[in-house]
């Protein structure tokens, strides 16, 4: 029951949730938890440094913006007391109260759980699908080429969130959100951390599947619920974070399939992704 927690969050323009964060997170724990915010080079920069004081929340500001993945290690790395636990999530997230103690219990029920994540809701209430297999090329190719075509292509539907019956479940998963993710600081370090190469999207895959590969489970933990206000720092270059959404995805899949022999699919998952991602384009 002792375990320690250090919460770590990455900020960019991101002042007008930070605070609804910062008392969420207190009230989800009964655990002294520190709080790290780190800013990627935001143009809110000041007021950010003063909510998070404001929240007795340790503030590091960037001057540069490498990724939500690199933000996530250098707040980490940071802190100086070593943590047990370390709870990542997007600075537009409310945390419902225990939701992390919840998640610390399954942990400690679970010791070779290496990540373990909540459910997350949107403020409608809707389940944002969170808990997922790892993709393989196939189904890859199949969702970049059809999904906007045929909702229903059977490689879209084998990446549908993991089927769960009741809130009390724990489940397996290939890979847990990073929206707000639970990890083991041995695990994490086990397998090194987030991929800082990853600007954004497929960092939280790309983890997922190193820790299973080096027997770590993944679970996700629909008892504990978070709601996702949404993409903040996105929502106003949503063209350009599509595009980075398929280059991370092209980056995630052609590294598990670098053999030399599958160079002819590779080259067809990035035509897919794309014509994909031209149909997003403005004016398109």
């Amino acid at each position: 029951m002792n375990d320690s927690v250090v919460i770590v969050t990455v900020t960019h323009n991101s002042s007008a949730v930070l605070p609804r964060f910062l008392v969420t997170a207190r009230g989800a724990t009964r655990v002294l938890t520190p709080i790290v915010v780190v800013d990627n080079a935001s143009q809110d920069v000041d007021e950010a440094r003063m909510l998070s004081e404001a929240g007795q929340a340790r503030f590091l500001g960037l001057d540069s913006n490498r990724g939500y993945g690199d933000g996530i290690a250098r707040g980490i790395a940071s802190h100086a007391a070593a943590a047990d636990f370390i709870l990542i999530s997007n600075p537009d997230v409310e945390f419902a109260p225990g939701s992390i103690d919840i998640l610390l219990d399954a942990a400690r029920n679970n010791p070779q759980a290496g990540s373990l994540g909540p459910k997350i809701i949107d403020p409608a209430g809707t389940t944002y699908p969170s808990a997922r297999p790892v993709p393989s090329l196939s189904t890859g190719i199949g969702h970049a080429l059809f999904s906007r075509i045929w909702p229903t292509n059977p490689w879209t539907r084998s990446y549908r969130p993991i089927p769960v019956v009741s809130s009390h479940d724990i489940v397996p998963a290939g890979w847990l959100s990073g929206a707000c993710l639970l990890v083991r600081r041995s695990a994490y370090d086990s397998v090194g951390g987030f991929d800082t190469s990853y600007f954004m999207y497929f960092e939280d895959v790309d983890l997922g599947d190193r820790l299973g590969k080096n027997g770590w489970t993944n679970l996700y933990v629909p008892e504990a619920v978070v709601v996702h206000t949404g993409a903040h720092s996105t929502s106003q270059s949503r063209d350009a974070m599509e595009r980075k959404h398929h280059e991370s995805a092209y980056q995630f899949l052609s590294r598990k399939y670098s053999a030399w022999y599958f160079s002819p699919v590779r080259g067809i998952l990035r035509l897919g992704l794309h014509l994909r991602g031209r149909r997003h384009l403005p004016g398109r």
